[in-house]
C-alpha cells in the first residue's frame, strides 16, 4: 500500500488596528462548527506564499499583505499527514467601524458568506483565544502576539535564470534571462507580490533588470539600477579599466535606514556581502548560509530599527 501524501496548506493571521487594540480576523466553517483562522490547501504548482494570499482573500475578501513566517502546525487529516504555513498578514489600510451585537459583520462589508465560511469577526488577542476551536491556531496566534505586529520587508533577490556564460560571446553585464529565465521572473512577479515591496532596486546588469523588470510593470513602479551591486571589479569604463561603484555595503544600509517596502536584485557573488550589511545595520548577524539558488530570495522582515524575522525562499515554493 502506497504512503498517505503530506497535504501542504497555507494561512495567515490577519490583522489590524482596531479602535482599542490590535485585532485579528477569524473565520467560522458551518460544517464543521469551527472558528479558526483562514487557511486552504496548497494548489498544484503554487508558491506557498501565493496559497497564503490566496486562500484569506477566498474565504474572507481581505487580499492580505504577508509579513514574518510564523509557524508551522502539523496533524492528520484521513490518514494523511498535513502541514499548514502561517504568516503574519496586514489589511489593506480601511476605516474600522464598530460591529454591533446585532451584525458582528458589520465592519466587515467585503465579505459574502458562502457554504464554507458564513462569518468573519474581528477580535482582540485575548477574546480571539477563547473563541478558536483548536488548540493548534492558538499555537499560531501565540507566535503572532510575541513579536512586532507592523513590518517592513526588504527582500534580497537573486537573479533568474541566464543560461551558461561560457556560451555568452558578448558582454557579460548585456547577458539577458534564457527562456527559462523569463519564465521564473514571471513567477516572481506573482510571488513578491505577496510581500508587496513598492521599491524595485537592481543591479544594472540585463540578467537582474530582467527578473524584477515584470514585478516593477505590475506595480507601476521604475526600476532603479544602482551599479555598485554589480559584482566587484565588473564596473569599467569605455576603454576597459576598471572604476569605483562606491561603497555597496554603505548602500544596502542606507536602503535598510529609509524603511521603505523594496526589492533588491543582484548576483552570487554579492549577496553574502549585502545580506551582512543589511543585518549590521538591523544588528544582528547574517544568516550563517547566505546561498540562494537563482531566483531564490532572502525577506527581512524589519520592524522598526530591529530585523523581526529573516526567512530563504525558493522559487519552488518553500
Amino acid at each position: 500500500m502506497a504512503e498517505p501524501k503530506d497535504i501542504q496548506a497555507a494561512g495567515a493571521v490577519v490583522w489590524r488596528n482596531g479602535q482599542e487594540d490590535t485585532e485579528v480576523l477569524l473565520i467560522h466553517r458551518p460544517k464543521r462548527g469551527d472558528w479558526s483562522l483562514a487557511k486552504g490547501k496548497r494548489d498544484p504548482g503554487e508558491h506557498l506564499l501565493q496559497t497564503a494570499v490566496r486562500e484569506v482573500f477566498e474565504e474572507t475578501g481581505v487580499r492580505p499583505v504577508l509579513g514574518r513566517r510564523l509557524r508551522t502546525v502539523g496533524y492528520e487529516v484521513n490518514g494523511s499527514p498535513k502541514w499548514v504555513h502561517y504568516w503574519a498578514a496586514a489589511t489593506p489600510a480601511m476605516p474600522v467601524t464598530p460591529a454591533t451585537s446585532a451584525d458582528p459583520a458589520a465592519s466587515t462589508p467585503w465579505f459574502s458568506p458562502n457554504a464554507e465560511v458564513d462569518q468573519i469577526e474581528w477580535l482582540t488577542l485575548p477574546r480571539a483565544r477563547e473563541r478558536l476551536t483548536y488548540t493548534h491556531d492558538t499555537w499560531v496566534l501565540n507566535a503572532f502576539a510575541r513579536w512586532p505586529r507592523e513590518t517592513v520587508p526588504l527582500i534580497l533577490l537573486r537573479h533568474a535564470t541566464a543560461g551558461n556564460k561560457k556560451h555568452w560571446h558578448g558582454e557579460d553585464l548585456e547577458r539577458p534571462l534564457d527562456e527559462a529565465g523569463r519564465a521564473e521572473a514571471r513567477a516572481l512577479a506573482g510571488i513578491l507580490a505577496c510581500f508587496a515591496p513598492r521599491r524595485v532596486i537592481s543591479s544594472p546588469a540585463v540578467r537582474c533588470l530582467e527578473t524584477v523588470q515584470p514585478y516593477a510593470a505590475q506595480i507601476g513602479a521604475a526600476v532603479e539600477a544602482e551599479a555598485g551591486f554589480l559584482p566587484p571589479g565588473r564596473l569599467r569604463d569605455s576603454a576597459g579599466n576598471p572604476m569605483n561603484a562606491g561603497d555597496p555595503a554603505a548602500t544596502m544600509k542606507r536602503i535598510v535606514a529609509a524603511a521603505e517596502p523594496a526589492v533588491v536584485c543582484v548576483h552570487r557573488e554579492n549577496i553574502p556581502a549585502l545580506l551582512a550589511a543589511a543585518c549590521e545595520q538591523l544588528g544582528t548577524e547574517s544568516p550563517a548560509r547566505p546561498a540562494v539558488p537563482k531566483g531564490g530570495f532572502w525577506a527581512l522582515h524589519i520592524g522598526g530599527t530591529r530585523l523581526t524575522a529573516v526567512e530563504r525562499y525558493t522559487l519552488s515554493g518553500g
